[in-house]
């Protein structure tokens, strides 16, 4: 079986399907408090990386999603799922599970 090398510039999402870069969770409360690596909630807020084609109609046309590389959203929490690449946390989602853009 040969390897496969994976990274962020070779993957593609496919329907409607959104690839999004996590962003690094609070390591501090409003006080001041340092939170051990399992206290700490799983983020919510996210940059997308990728994006897909956008779903299939049922007359064979895509519809085009409302999000587009570079983005910042927030997302559903227990939404898509997770994944590891280089080092960086990404979550693969569906567009439904996108909650808003972030400005």
């Amino acid at each position: 079986m040969a390897a496969v090398s994976i990274n962020v510039s070779t993957l593609k999402p496919l329907g409607d399907r959104v690839f999004v870069k996590v962003s690094p969770a609070e390591e501090k409360t409003a006080g001041g408090i340092l939170l051990p690596d399992n206290a700490q909630e799983k983020p919510q807020i996210g940059e997308v990386v990728a994006v897909g084609p956008g779903k299939r109609n049922d007359d064979g046309s895509r519809s085009e999603l409302d999000v587009k590389v570079g983005d910042k959203v927030l997302y559903s929490k227990y939404a898509g799922t997770d994944i590891k690449l280089s080092g960086e946390d990404y979550v693969l989602l569906s567009e439904k599970d996108i909650l808003a853009s972030v400005e």
